[in-house]
């Protein structure tokens, strides 16, 4: 099942919550019955503004960019592929990368096949192309040897492949193989709850803190769909960068959107015309 916003609610060993938190190095800012003030309001405000779904991650997302008449494994690794490019890339740019890796045949014997200096500029402009390139031939040699050219099916496996963190491996779950193991946090994710106060910036510094944070209250029902939600709503209303919070729903509800000032609007020239200079 490769719909990103579907997931499958059945239980894993990443749902146990009590093991997921003891290993955290943090201290849990919200309980599970404790979320929160008036965060149902606020994500109800923001599925309303993403329900025309035109942001670039809605045509251009990792989720879209594998080859829908390729095998199930060949889908899964692309998905993967897809998703290590991702990382410091916009979705333009990673999705045109993934459409020329394959036209030159995205398959795990063929990227082994292909020269480093090749690779490097099929993937190229995105974010760390260079390491992104090793990274990537590293994986296809564990895969060819450990996993017949698929890719692991659980969040520890894909973790010890390299350049694969905590955030690749949940969204690689929740898209290639349709299990929801945990919430994928990127640096979208990561910068609007702490704007909307749903995380302490102060305490919690690193998207892998926010998603535990996250995780400790946040319905499991909404744990695959938030990131696409979220990012989605970064880029286009909440962005990194002059954030568009006059536009936003949430902005009286929004610690930064209580901050908002309205630019001024440019003033009517209303002197008077210049005296001609008499002669």
């Amino acid at each position: 099942n490769f719909n990103f916003r579907q997931s499958d609610m059945s239980k894993s060993p990443y749902f146990n919550k009590a093991k997921r938190l003891s290993k955290s190095p943090i201290k849990i800012q919200y309980e599970c019955d404790k979320p929160p003030e008036n965060w149902a309001k606020v994500y109800s405000n923001i599925k309303k503004m993403r329900e025309e779904a035109n942001a670039p991650v809605d045509s251009m997302g990792c989720e879209r960019a594998h080859d829908m008449e390729a095998t199930p494994a060949v889908k899964r690794f692309q998905c993967l592929i897809s998703l290590m490019l991702s990382s410091q890339t916009k979705d333009e740019v990673n999705y045109a990368a993934m459409m020329r890796l394959r036209e030159h045949g995205l398959t795990v014997q063929n990227i082994l096949k292909t020269q480093r200096e090749t690779l490097e500029k099929l993937i190229y402009p995105v974010g760390f192309w260079r390491n992104k390139a090793k990274y990537i031939q590293q994986a296809c040699q564990i895969l060819h040897d450990d996993f017949n050219d698929d890719i692991p099916d659980s969040v520890e496996g894909l973790c010890k492949l390299p350049g694969v963190g905590p955030k690749m491996a949940h969204l690689t779950m929740n898209i290639a193989w349709g299990r929801q193991s945990g919430i994928g946090v990127d640096t979208h994710v990561h910068r609007i709850v702490a704007r909307l106060g749903w995380t302490d910036p102060e305490v919690i510094k690193s998207p892998e803190q926010t998603r535990v944070s996250l995780e400790s209250w946040l319905p499991e029902d909404k744990w695959t769909e938030i990131n696409w939600l979220l990012v989605g709503f970064g880029q286009q209303i909440c962005s990194p960068v002059s954030p568009r919070c006059g536009e936003c729903l949430n902005r009286e509800l929004c610690p930064t959107g209580h901050t908002y000032v309205p630019s001024p609007s440019k003033r009517l020239n209303t002197a008077s015309p210049k005296k001609t200079k008499k002669s």
